[in-house]
Order: structure tokens, then C-alpha cells, then sequence
């Protein structure tokens, strides 16, 4: 949602897995190189800028005709900006949107790209005939469908798009030498050897010329102290599955911890993970952002204090469990914006209120907080989420999957969901002892009081609850 977040994204990522390479996208469109500026000094290592043509064929013609700019006025901008700025030979630039010919390519060179990008050509070439039907299953031709009576009439080989990208490169390299250059490298950012049409459009700020380093290399980033020693210290579990404890103290600057370890078991033992709690991990202090993040399963991560935002984002299992200090208004503080947002397993235990936007996009996750801000459980479309506390507005906005229960004693619940979210209605014995064993679960994990006080009186407690899900869950 902001630069600051697609920073912190990139960091989850090579967290996650030291040697990707993170490449954003951008839309081609006025100021787009000040956004590119942005993603350099957020550590990725590629930065697209797409142009207005080409696209998928599921895509509305609103959306083919009349998104972004011409990608060439994109890529001229975003080359030369980053080249002012001294960011150019950080990061490779590459462009995309209706690139058809060789001309095509020399022209995205002259502007400043490194790489360049081709969808439809290549489809043509495969057998795609353009029906536009990528999206209905339907496609005449076998390519965009699942059903086997259509996929039997695909024709396409490889071999036709190697013919294809081989003729595009003596285009290319006609063009080169029309140039009397002798390779692409030669002519990158030379955008003062290509000529206006017309002078009176404006474009000579466009066509100026700008040179940058080509030397290019892997970009990292310097992850927490804490994380790389979590990595380091449970590394026998992750070979032998041995069981194993482990303490640490965390401050605000240990962001992602428990990710390099995450990625570490998804490399050896991908999905299924680790046997539920292996490693044990007790923190204590304030997390910083993304704790958990793309947490793997056999991880248990129990903090004593508060955490920042991002708590659980992308969780594929394990456990996170955090019981928070008391502020001085008596106030349990859990963690901030956005946690769990894109989960798809595991568990998260909140002794304590969250901010926005909480639980976005779960798929499988089954979380405890007791309260939230606005948006939460939006586009959910699986998992558990139990609120028990306030809750801001438009919750479950969009949502398609899973089930929310809502401790709501004052009967005000239904007021703040949203336009779009299923209707709230009162649990059934079913639900009431799923609740129920959810609820015994997060008074041990996040030795939650409000959690044990009604599981106390739960007889009374019962009929206060509301429960939100689709028709189709």
C-alpha cells in the first residue's frame, strides 16, 4: 500500500530466500520514475514498466485500451530518473506491452531497458487466435483451457517459437548494424540517436541521452541478527527433525524472524514441513515488522511483549502466539496493521487488540485477536478468525471463504460489516463448539484472561456470539 511496504515485502522475500531476485512492476504513466527511484531503494532487482497494449485476453477492453501510457514514455522516464539519481546501475529495467518486432526491441534498448518482455507474439506463434475467452475455459485453440476435448486441439510446439525469436534477432540485428553497433549493451540509454517525427510533441526531454554502469550484481539485504541466529541454532532440527528450544530478546529493528528459518525447511522438506512444534522458540520484547512472516509448519514462535505490522503475513503453519505487555492504560497492545494477510495454514494467537486490515486475503489460517480495525477479514476466503473486542468498519468486505466468529455483548457487530460481507447470524451447536475449542486453545497459547473469563461463563457467553460466512462455506 505504500513504498514502505513494498520494502518491507522485499525484505520478507530475500529473508525468505537470500539469492531471489525480486522484480516489481510498474505501470507505464506520468511520475513513473519517481516510483521507480522508490523500488530501487527498496532493494529489487528488476523493475518493469509495462506500456497499454498487449495484456491478457481475460482482461476488459477498458483495461486493454485505456491503462497506463505508450511504454516507451514510461521506460525513457524511468531510465533517465534513475539515472539522475545515481540508482541506475542497481537495478535492471525492463519493459513489456505489445513488443511485436526487432525494431521494437532496439527502440526499448535505445530508451535505457536491459530486458524485454513478450506475450502475445509468442502465443501467435504457439496456434492463439485472439478470441479473447482466456478466462471462460473456452479457448478454440487448447492453449487457455482446461478441458481435455479443447486441449487435444492444440497444434503449438516449441520449436515455432524458437523459429519466431530467431528471426526477431536478425531483425535486431539488422537494425544494430544499421546503428554500427555490434551488440545491445552498446546502445543502451542512447536514446539521442532516435528521432522526433515531430519536434512540437515535446519529446527531446525524452530523447536525451544517459549512460550508467552496466556492472550489476545480486542484491541482499541485512537481515536481523536475531533470525540468522534462530536459522543458525535450529539447523540439526531442520536436517534431523530433532526437537528443540531456543530463547531470544527482540527489538523493533528484528524484523522477519523466523522467516530464514522458514525458508530453510521449505528448501529441504517443502509444504509438509516440520512435525507440529520441533522448534520451540520463546521471545521476549517488541517484534519488528513481519514476524512469522511465510512461517513454515513444525515452527512455534511465543513472544511476551508486542509486535509490529505484518505479524503472520503469508503463513504456510506453525504457530504464533504473543502475549503482549500492558501499556499504561490497562490496555493489552498485540501487534500492528496487516497480520495475516495472504495466510494459508497454520495459527495465530493474540492476547490483545491488532490494527487494520487484519486476516486479508486468508485462505486457511485460524486466528484469535480480541479486537481490530477497519477491513478485517477482507477477501477471506478460508480459515477461522475470532474477534473478541471491538472491531472497526467494512469488516469481511469481499469475502468469499472461511468463517469469522464476533464476540459482540452489546449486539452493534452487524453495523460494521461491510456492504459486501455475508450476513451475521447466531451460532449453531456446531459452531459453538468449534468456538469453544478455539477459545480453550487461545487461553493457553496467548494465556488470554478475556478468553478464560468466558470460557468460564460460557453458558451465558454463547448466545452473545455472532458468526459470519458465505453461503457456500
Amino acid at each position: 500500500y505504500s513504498i514502505e511496504d513494498l520494502a518491507q515485502l522485499i525484505y520478507d522475500l530475500k529473508t525468505f530466500k537470500p539469492l531471489a531476485r525480486v522484480s516489481v512492476k510498474l505501470v507505464s504513466g506520468p511520475g513513473v520514475g519517481t516510483i521507480a527511484v522508490g523500488v530501487a531503494k527498496a532493494n529489487a532487482d528488476v523493475v518493469l514498466i509495462s506500456g497499454n497494449s498487449g495484456g491478457t485476453g481475460a482482461s476488459p477492453m477498458v483495461s486493454i485500451k485505456h491503462a497506463g501510457s505508450p511504454w516507451e514514455l514510461g521506460l525513457a522516464e524511468a531510465h533517465q530518473t534513475l539515472v539522475a539519481n545515481g540508482l541506475r546501475s542497481t537495478i535492471y529495467l525492463e519493459t513489456d506491452g505489445g513488443i511485436r518486432t526487432g525494431r521494437d526491441v532496439v527502440v526499448a534498448a535505445l530508451l535505457g531497458a536491459d530486458r524485454y518482455g513478450f506475450g502475445t507474439l509468442p502465443l501467435l506463434a504457439l496456434g492463439c487466435k485472439m478470441v479473447r475467452q482466456c478466462h471462460e475455459n473456452t479457448c478454440p485453440v487448447g492453449i487457455a483451457t482446461q478441458e481435455e476435448d479443447l486441449r487435444a486441439k492444440y497444434t503449438g510446439a516449441a520449436d515455432q517459437v524458437v523459429a519466431l525469436f530467431r528471426h526477431l534477432a536478425e531483425e535486431v540485428r539488422t537494425h544494430l548494424a544499421a546503428l554500427g553497433a555490434r551488440s545491445i549493451d552498446e546502445i543502451l540509454g542512447r536514446a539521442d540517436l532516435l528521432v522526433p517525427r515531430d519536434d512540437s510533441l515535446g519529446f527531446a526531454d525524452l530523447l536525451a541521452r544517459a549512460d550508467f554502469r552496466s556492472e550489476r550484481s545480486y542484491r541482499t539485504v541485512a537481515r536481523s541478527a536475531v533470525g540468522e541466529a534462530l536459522a543458525l541454532d535450529a539447523r540439526r532440527s531442520v536436517r534431523d527433525g530433532a526437537v528443540i528450544e531456543l530463547s531470544y530478546p527482540v527489538q523493533n529493528t528484528d524484523r522477519a524472524v523466523g522467516t530464514r528459518l522458514s525458508g530453510e525447511i521449505a528448501a529441504q522438506h517443502g509444504d509438509t514441513g516440520l512435525p507440529p512444534d520441533t522448534v520451540r522458540v520463546w521471545l521476549s520484547g517488541t517484534a519488528g515488522q513481519s514476524l512469522g512472516a511465510f512461517l513454515a509448519p513444525g515452527i512455534s514462535l511465543r513472544l511476551t511483549g508486542t509486535a509490529n505490522d505484518y505479524v503472520g503475513k503469508g503463513m504456510g503453519g506453525g504457530v504464533i502466539a504473543i502475549r503482549p505487555s500492558v501499556a499504561g492504560d490497562g490496555v493489552p497492545h498485540g501487534a500492528g496493521n496487516a497480520c495475516l494477510y495472504g495466510a494459508t495454514s497454520g495459527a495465530l494467537y493474540i492476547s490483545g487488540s491488532v490494527g487494520q486490515r487484519f486476516a486479508v486475503r486468508n485462505s486457511g489460517a485460524t486466528a484469535v485477536v480480541e479486537g481490530a480495525g477497519d477491513h478485517c477479514a477482507e477477501y477471506m476466503t478460508g480459515g477461522r478468525v475470532v474477534v473478541l473486542g471491538d472491531l472497526g468498519r467494512n469488516v469481511g468486505a469481499g469475502m468469499t471463504g472461511g468463517v469469522v466468529f464476533i464476540w459482540d455483548p452489546h449486539g452493534i457487530a452487524p453495523a460494521h460489516l461491510a456492504e459486501s460481507a455475508p450476513p451475521a447470524v447466531r451460532l449453531d451447536r456446531a459452531d459453538a463448539e468449534e468456538l469453544h475449542d478455539i477459545l480453550n486453545t487461545h487461553a493457553v497459547e496467548a494465556d488470554s484472561q478475556r478468553a478464560q473469563r468466558l470460557l468460564d461463563t460460557w453458558g451465558d457467553r454463547v448466545d452473545e456470539f455472532w458468526v459470519v460466512r458465505p453461503d457456500t462455506v
